[in-house]
């Protein structure tokens, strides 16, 4: 007889774990609204003294004579991800492409903790291998092959840096999607006559397209915002660059090396904040176009 009763409790536990869920997911949300809230209002007073297209699209950043032009700053960390991305997807997706589909098991388990460290592993250690070893290594050997000139200390050491950094995170996640395709989807494209590459191209990476979109958009953004290790071998030079060898300044390292320093001069906190609020911006909208890209490639196979 209290079996409506044992029923009507299991559905009350229902609602209340449903709006205990959504309760995290909400205030996910709400943080990241609330970051960007805090730095336009702490960029308010630049934004109300200088026109939007002057900050952006200046290429003078002298503070103590009131002029701060971003485009520098942009363009430097533009390049600098770009390139890492460049020279990380690919080899990326090949490493776990061949651990997911043609390692034997023993390789496979013998990979994964490297793997793993790796992405353990301070950004200030990968800023030091780049000075100690990549630096020397252009400034020595790559640039005077392209019969170029430089420091070393440059776009290519830091996209270098970054995308040593950026692999395991790739490579775990894009080993994981791989590994969730159904078995048997693989066995049925095999008995249809396929090759193992055919298969790969046709099955696995095809029914995996969401999660190897989900591993660049995170390998994007911790390249995008990484900050010590690239302002370690990057050079730091507020100028637009025109090549791999030239130095960079990214936005990261502009807030990293001025942030609490220089702060009588008027505007510079207000500065820094809308660097950051730049940076945010960039993130989330290249976030969306990923969603609205994998929405599209969603469509075209037809799901």
């Amino acid at each position: 007889m209290d079996i409506p009763g044992k029923f009507f409790s299991r559905l009350q536990t229902d609602k209340i774990a449903k709006k205990g869920f959504f309760i995290p997911s909400f205030l996910y949300a709400l943080i990241i609204i609330i970051v960007g809230i805090a730095l336009l209002i702490k960029s308010y007073p630049i934004l109300a003294d200088y026109p939007l297209g002057e900050l952006l699209f200046s290429v003078n950043w002298k503070p103590v004579s009131g002029e701060f032009g971003f485009l520098p700053f942009i363009m430097g960390t533009l390049w600098v991800t770009v390139v890492s991305m460049i020279i990380c997807i690919p080899v990326s997706l090949f490493c776990a492409i061949y651990l997911s589909e043609y390692a034997p098991r023993f390789i496979r388990r013998a990979f994964q903790p490297f793997i793993d460290l790796l992405a353990g592993i301070p950004s200030v250690v990968y800023g030091l291998f780049g000075i100690v070893f990549l630096i020397p290594l252009i400034r020595d050997y790559i640039a005077p092959f392209f019969d170029v000139t430089c420091s070393g200390y440059t776009i290519l050491a830091g996209s270098l840096v970054l995308a040593i950094m950026v692999f395991p995170i790739i490579i775990s996640v894009s080993f994981e999607v791989f590994q969730a395709v159904p078995s048997g989807m693989r066995e049925a494209s095999l008995a249809c006559g396929s090759t193992n590459w055919e298969m790969i191209k046709h099955v696995v990476l095809k029914a995996g397209y969401p999660g190897l979109i989900a591993a660049i958009v995170l390998g994007f953004s911790r390249a995008f915002g990484e900050t010590m290790a690239v302002l370690m071998v990057v050079g730091n030079v507020p100028k637009i660059p025109e090549s791999l060898f030239d130095p960079a300044y990214p936005i990261p390292a502009l807030i990293a090396n001025n942030y609490g320093e220089m702060m009588s001069i008027p505007m510079y906190d207000s500065a820094l904040m809308f660097a950051a609020l730049i940076l945010l911006v960039i993130v989330v909208a290249f976030t969306v176009f990923s969603k609205y890209i994998l929405i599209r490639i969603k469509r075209g196979l037809g799901e």
